[in-house]
């Protein structure tokens, strides 16, 4: 079924050709059911283009969990750690 890649870090000469189209797609998500919309119609585009299983359905499953945790660590964390340093650390969370 292809190749398996099981992060985002796909290789740079691949890029481009996701590129194109997600950043055209950019400024038209304004709103969380915008960004929602397209990543559901994607997923559904991925299950049509490798059928209906259990292993097709868990690898999105599995995808859609470590795009969050990634956009998690690599987005939200430093967010929030600026935001303690700005506006101080919620005391009772230190103990």
């Amino acid at each position: 079924m292809g190749r398996k890649t099981t992060m985002p870090y796909i290789r740079k000469d691949m890029r481009p050709a996701f590129d194109k189209h997600l950043k055209a797609l950019g400024p038209h998500t304004t709103s969380a059911g915008d960004l929602n919309y397209c990543i559901t119609v994607l997923v559904h585009e991925y299950l049509k283009a490798h059928g209906k299983s259990y292993s097709v359905m868990n690898d999105c499953i599995g995808v859609l969990d470590a795009a969050k945790m990634e956009f998690y660590r690599r987005i939200v964390v430093p967010y929030e750690d600026q935001k303690i340093e700005e506006n101080g650390d919620i005391e009772i969370l230190r103990k």
